[in-house]
């Protein structure tokens, strides 16, 4: 029992942190999508330099969580 309750809690951390990676980087693309006016500018470079950051630390999470703690084949 408590290899499946593992297994399940991996495969729930796993696919909540694809969904926000996935999230981030469809909120950077729209920000690049938008014309911001050069006053907006630097408020909009802050705003991506915090995208790329929360990015950045999803993916190590990401990386951190690793493989699947027990083989699903077999």
């Amino acid at each position: 029992m408590g290899v499946e309750r593992a297994v399940t809690r991996w495969y729930v951390q796993r696919q909540r942190l694809l969904t926000e990676i996935a999230s981030l980087e469809q909120a950077l693309v729209e920000q690049e999508q938008r014309e911001q006016p050069p006053e907006g500018a630097e408020q909009g470079e802050e705003q991506r330099q915090r995208l790329l950051a929360r990015l950045e630390e999803m993916r190590a999470r990401l990386q951190h969580l690793g493989p699947c703690p027990k083989p699903m084949m077999g």
